[in-house]
Parts: C-alpha cells; structure tokens; sequence
C-alpha cells in the first residue's frame, strides 16, 4: 500500500492517543496496533510515513475510523463508505456468484460470527471492508450445496446480510439497506426457522424508518409479533419482547403514545423472564428495554424529555452490551438532554457516545444536528466543541 506522507497525520494519531483517548501511551498504543514503538514514534513525529494497512491498524486501535486520521478526509466521507459499491456489486450477483473456492462450513461460522461482533461493536469498515469476499463465498456454498446443507449456510447467510445492512444503513445508503433486507428476508425463508424470521422482521422495521412510513412500520411489526413462535423458551421470549421493543419505538415516531407504551410494557414483562444477552443477532433484556424507553421517549418528541432522563438518573448502560447500542442510549439521551436546556450534559454524552463507537456517532444524523444546536447556542465556541462539529461534519 502507499505510504501517506503528510506530516499531519502523525498529529492527529498523537492528538486522538493522547485526547480522544486518555492515557494512552505510545507503547500501549503500539501494543494494540501490533506496530512497532520506534515506528509509532517516528509516525507522531513526522519522520516517516504510513501505509494504509498500517494506519488502518492503529486507527482501529485508537477506536476511530482512518479516515479521520487522514490529510483528505471528507465531511462526509470514510473508508466505509467508499468501500460499499463493492457490497452492491456482491449483492446483485446473489444468485449467480462467481467461481471459487469454499471452505468448511464451520470455518464460514467461524467468520460469519467474527464479522457480527463488529456489527455489535459498530466496526464499519472492518465489515465494509471484509464483507464482500465473504459474501461472496457464501453464496457460492449455499448455491452449490446439497439440499439438506443448505438450511445452514441460509442462516450464516442472514447473519451476513445483516451485517452487511448495519454498515449500509448506518452509513446513509438507505437503498442499499432495503435491498440487503430483502436478501435477509428470502435467505431466512430457506433457512426455514421462525426466530430467524423473527430478527429479520426486527431488522426489517429499518426500511420504514427510512420512509418515514412509521404507522406502516409498525402495523408490519404487529403482524411479526402475531405470527413469532410462542414464548416458551429463553429464545422465544426475546425474540418476540425485541419486537415489542422494536414497535415501541417506531410507534413513538407515529406519535402513538399508547401504542408505544403497551408495547414497552410487553417488551419489560418478557426481558424478566431472560438474561441479558444477543438472541440471533438482537440484545435482548432489561438492560436493553432500559435504553429502548429512552428511545421511544426521545421518538415521542420534546414534551417527554423529562420521561428520557429519568431512566439515566440512576441508571447507565453496563460495558457488556454492544458498542452500537450503548452509543445509540448516549446519542439519544444527549438529544433528551438538549431539549431539558442542558447542553453542557448533551455535549458529555455525545462525547461519551464518540468514545464508545466514533464510527457509529460520526455518521450519525442527529449527532451532527445537535452538534450545530450546540455550536449556535454557545456563541464563543470552545476549542473542543468546534473539533467535535469538525470531527461528525456538522454544519
């Protein structure tokens, strides 16, 4: 890979060690980059330049997209982004895949469920970047495969797809996002198991959010709920309590409080029969039916701002869930927080949603739009406050 020479590069590596992510040395730094220390020194220092694997590797240390590290970044552009015309590609090619080979089925596990932890962490251009070769081979493994093995690789398929989603509709391309729903949807058909097509119908509520099609959204969440296997088991359970949660929410941008409320309730009364935990690929349990009442507060509108904060008084999301979804609580409630007059609060939690997920809040469109609240209702903008604005590409 080329080296990029720019001597900036090296500040903001330092800046993003030293700032972004307290007491962080340069040894811990080339620890978990894998980077050698005289390296990572002569990086910071300008003395030398850095290749794309290389900056991609501490960048995924540092927990941020390279992009941000990069002398040519793009208000609104990352890695991840450019790389989804190659997920297109793969994607229209889903039932005539090209040659190749294929390894064990519990190697594509094996893959398949490396790339749903960093779906789970929001790691974008790790599965941006990986997916399509993936993909690929799956769909050549189901296609080639013997009826009764092909039930498997439907469901590794589903797994896939959904990641292949998160980046795609976290990333804007709403598009793209739809078409990998219908995907998910017709590989979960094959696959033939109702709690796999339970989580697709989960997932598929993205599309109507996108729309703004809310009541639609939720009279398909409805119909989702009515036909998921009986709660009787653990799996059950979560499967149909993550759709109650699902339609909270989607019913709150309907404006139907009620709605969302009886769907919260239903959504509680199963997660206390659960662990928390991820059931085919959705995190179910109080922990989760916590930050999903902020959720369908904040989708409520300002009026229940308070009804938001008063989940948070004594109450945070634990480390153990998902990067993505503790992010998502931090996003949400910074909005909550802004509508209370709290912007000093509003910034923190978008900070602390930046540091759990940076790629996640980046591309967030309420992130940048409260961080232009923000910048207008401070009117001597602190330093840090302008980088933040600079850093997701408000306006």
């Amino acid at each position: 890979m080329p080296a990029n020479t720019d001597k900036g590069v090296g500040r903001r590596i330092a800046y993003y060690r030293s700032v972004v992510r307290p007491k962080m040395t340069q040894q811990e730094l080339a620890n978990a980059s894998c980077v050698a220390l005289g390296t990572i020194r002569k990086i910071e220092r300008g003395e030398r330049g850095v290749s794309d694997d290389t900056l991609q590797a501490i960048a995924d240390a540092l927990g941020v997209d390279p992009a941000r590290l990069r002398h040519d970044r793009g208000a609104a552009q990352s890695q991840a982004r450019d790389g989804l015309p190659a997920l297109s590609a793969v994607i229209a090619a889903y039932d005539c895949p090209d040659d190749g080979p294929i390894r064990p089925v519990s190697e594509l596990r094996a893959a398949v469920d490396a790339t749903v932890k960093w779906r789970l962490g929001a790691q974008y251009t790790r599965i941006v970047r990986d997916l399509p070769d993936l993909l690929t081979e799956l769909t050549r493994a189901y296609h080639t495969a013997a009826a009764g093995e092909r039930a498997e690789l439907a469901q590794l398929l589903v797994s896939a797809y959904r990641c292949a989603d998160a980046a795609a509709y976290k990333l804007g391309a709403h598009d793209l996002s739809a078409r990998l729903v219908e995907l998910m949807r017709w590989a979960a058909a094959a696959a033939e198991d109702p709690l796999l097509t339970a989580s697709v119908a989960y997932v598929r509520t993205e599309t109507f959010f996108a729309a703004r099609a809310h009541t639609a959204g939720l009279r398909a969440l409805r119909q989702a709920i009515d036909a998921a296997p009986a709660p009787t088991a653990a799996a059950q359970r979560a499967a149909r309590g993550a759709l109650h949660m699902r339609a909270a929410v989607i019913a709150g941008r309907a404006k139907d409080a009620d709605a969302a409320d009886a769907h919260l309730s239903d959504a509680a009364r199963l997660a206390d029969q659960v662990k928390e935990d991820v059931y085919y690929g959705t995190a179910f349990g109080p922990d989760s039916v916590r930050i999903h009442q902020v959720s369908v507060a904040v989708s409520l509108g300002g009026d229940h701002a308070s009804a938001a904060l008063g989940v948070t008084h004594e109450w945070k999301p634990p480390t153990s869930l998902g990067a993505e979804r503790r992010s998502g609580f931090y996003i949400e409630l910074a909005r909550a927080q802004l509508w209370a007059g709290m912007p000093d609060g509003a910034f923190e939690s978008l900070k602390v949603a930046r540091k759990i997920a940076p790629q996640h809040t980046r591309d967030h469109p309420w992130v940048r739009e409260d961080a232009s609240t923000l910048r207008r209702l401070r009117r001597a903008d602190s330093e840090t406050l302008t980088s933040f604005a600079e850093w997701c590409a408000a306006t």
